[in-house]
Order: structure tokens, then C-alpha cells, then sequence
């Protein structure tokens, strides 16, 4: 079995290797047409209600005084004006802020603009407190857990953007991206073995079937993908960009940790059953696997369905406001770009468990007891 399932991942693992060196992005990348912003981080010393125009007496504005710690005015202090809107963060004295400077005239206020709040430590300490987590209970296993996730990251943002950002298919970069990551992730977190191999062919014919089913949903559904936040990146690069291929980049990219958790699971449940009971043949194992299967997808499918909606909860509560009925809010582009991307991924997901177990069913059986 070792020997078929070495047939069945090495030419697997070429083509991925072949499509990471094919599709690596060189040259100079795209860059923004528009003209970037100098941010530097500032204190809020004194905050008060001002004027909006001066002597206008509305007093709609927050009048800040910020202590520069960079910029042009480093160590000296500076007055903003921010507006009270529903819309507008509030700010307080001690709060840490950024301040764009546009360039202009360094000892003119209208220069600068309070963009954002500075979060950086409280980032900093929870992702160390996750660390810390992982670690805990997980020791060596975890230590490989995070530096897995360090990895994955890594390929995100050294190859999949910069590829897409060059001009590649999206979807490919996304197939070949998240198929690095499946190796990297599984081989390392779970070392090289049967069963991790039947964990990473379970989880790579579960990612292929998403692949394709949403390609094939997206343009039934006539999801074009040009949301905000994608005619924003249009307007910045200056350039056309494959709006539904990102949709799709996105569907398989996120599809990919819930899949890893279901087929890993699924997995381990069966060779443990193989281990409890070394007489359970194929058809046993993957029977009791698939019991333990249809309970876990069912959570599993609910999470991703949350985790979507929880994502799009601001959208979905601007539709319910709007007072349009369902049929309107779930066939608008945004709300249907994520039921598609929900109900996808709950299919592949479903798909994994018995992809996954009767494949872990037949090489758990022939593996020593």
C-alpha cells in the first residue's frame, strides 16, 4: 500500500512543484497608480469639542492635540480636527494613533490626517498568548503546529499574492499555493508516514472536486467578484484584475484549514479503530469511521457556515435594514458571492469524510497491527 499511495502522491507533489516554478513570479510586480501616504505614529495628549469651520459654533469636530513620534514633526505636537460622526472612531487622551502625512507643507495641520488607531502591541500579545496556547498543549507537536502555520503564511505572501498580483490565473495560483501548503503543513505537523499520506490524498481530491464545483457555480450564478474592496484594488493598481477568479482563490484557500481538520480526523479515528481491534477489515473500519465522520462533518459544516456569516454579519444586517425581502438579499452579488463560497466548502467538506475513510479504511487494514 505504501508503494500505491507513493504512486499516487509523487506525481501530485511534481506537478506542484512544477506549477510553483512556472508560475513564480519575476520581474518588477504591479505598484499603485495612486500616490502612497507617509504614516507615523502619534500620542493624543488633549482632546476636546471644536468647531468644524472656526467660529461656526456647531461644534461637530474633536479638536486633538497630537505628540508626533515620527515624521516630519518628530518630538513636536500637533492639532487635529476629526469629525463626530456615526461613522468615526472617538478618541481619547493616551490613545496611540496613526497619522498619514500627505506630503504637503510639513508645518501645515491640513497635511496630516488621523487614520487609524495603533494596534500592534495588543497583537502582539495575543498572538503570544496563542503561541503559548498551541505549546501547552501540544508541546513538540505543536511547536511543528505553529511553525506549519509560519510556513503557510510565508506562501501566501511570498507566492500566491505576487503571482496574482503578476498577472497569473487565480484559481491556479490557489490550487498550486494551497497544494504547497497541504504538504507542507500535514508532513511536518504529522511527520512522513502511511497515514499521513492517506490524510494528504483524502484532503487533495476533496480540494480538487471544491476547485471545480466552484468554478462551475460561480459562472451559474454570474458572480462577477467586483465587490468594494475589489474595485478598490482596481482603481489602485490601474489595471483589469480576474475579479471572479479571487472569489474562487478565496473559496479554495479557505476551504483548506476546515478540509486539513475533517481528514486528518478522520484519519486518526480510523487507524486508532485498527489499532483498538487489528481483526476489523476494510468495510468495518470505514463504517465505524464513518460514523464517527457524520457527526463530526455536522459540526463542521455548521462552523464554516458561522464563520461566514459571522464574517458578513455588517452586510447582512445593512440588507435587513434596507427592508428588502430574502429573494432579493440572497441573490445580490455579495450576500450570493458567500453563500456560494459557504456551500461549496460545505459540499467538499462533506465530500472529504468519505473520500478520506474509505481510503484510510484500506491502508489502515493492511497496515501491521
Amino acid at each position: 500500500m505504501r508503494v500505491l499511495l507513493a504512486a499516487l502522491l509523487v506525481p501530485c507533489a511534481l506537478a506542484t512543484l512544477v506549477g510553483l516554478v512556472v508560475l513564480w513570479p519575476t520581474g518588477d510586480l504591479p505598484h499603485s497608480t495612486q500616490r502612497p501616504q507617509e504614516v507615523f505614529h502619534a500620542e493624543v495628549t488633549a482632546a476636546q469639542a471644536a468647531d468644524c469651520s472656526p467660529g461656526s459654533g456647531d461644534g461637530g469636530c474633536a479638536g486633538l492635540t497630537l505628540h508626533m513620534e515620527g515624521g516630519p514633526l518628530p518630538g513636536r505636537d500637533l492639532v487635529q480636527l476629526v469629525p463626530i460622526e456615526p461613522s468615526t472612531p472617538r478618541f481619547a487622551v493616551g490613545d496611540a494613533v496613526q497619522v498619514a502625512y500627505s506630503g504637503g507643507d510639513a508645518a501645515d495641520p491640513g497635511s496630516y490626517q488621523v487614520v487609524d488607531f495603533q494596534r500592534g502591541s495588543a497583537l502582539i500579545w495575543l498572538g503570544a498568548a496563542f503561541a503559548l496556547a498551541v505549546l501547552a498543549l501540544g508541546r513538540w507537536r505543536g511547536l511543528a503546529a505553529l511553525v506549519a502555520l509560519g510556513l503557510s503564511l510565508v506562501v501566501l505572501v511570498v507566492f500566491v499574492l505576487p503571482a496574482i498580483l503578476a498577472g497569473s490565473s487565480p484559481v491556479t495560483v490557489a490550487v498550486i499555493g494551497a497544494s504547497v501548503i497541504m504538504f507542507l503543513v500535514l508532513y511536518l505537523t504529522h511527520g512522513f508516514s502511511a497515514r499521513t499520506s492517506t490524510t494528504v490524498l483524502g484532503t487533495l481530491l476533496s480540494l480538487g472536486l471544491i476547485a471545480v464545483l466552484s468554478s462551475v457555480f460561480s459562472a451559474f450564478a454570474r458572480l462577477t467578484g467586483l465587490d468594494d474592496t475589489t474595485a478598490g484594488l482596481i482603481a489602485t493598481l490601474g489595471a483589469p484584475v480576474d475579479a471572479r477568479g479571487l472569489v474562487l482563490a478565496g473559496v479554495i484557500i479557505g476551504a483548506l484549514g476546515v478540509l486539513d481538520d475533517v481528514t486528518v480526523t478522520q484519519t486518526s479515528a480510523v487507524w486508532e479503530l485498527r489499532t483498538a481491534n487489528p481483526s476489523l477489515g476494510p468495510r468495518e473500519l470505514f463504517a465505524a469511521g464513518m460514523r464517527i465522520g457524520r457527526d463530526h462533518v455536522s459540526s463542521a459544516v455548521n462552523t464554516l457556515v458561522l464563520a461566514y456569516a459571522g464574517a458578513s454579519l455588517p452586510l447582512l444586517l445593512l440588507f435587513t435594514v434596507a427592508g428588502q425581502g430574502p429573494g432579493a438579499v440572497l441573490t445580490s452579488q455579495d450576500v450570493a458571492t458567500e453563500v456560494v463560497r459557504t456551500l461549496v466548502g460545505s459540499i467538499g467538506l462533506v465530500a472529504s469524510v468519505p473520500i478520506t475513510t474509505a481510503f484510510a479504511a484500506v491502508v489502515a487494514s493492511r497496515e501491521r497491527a
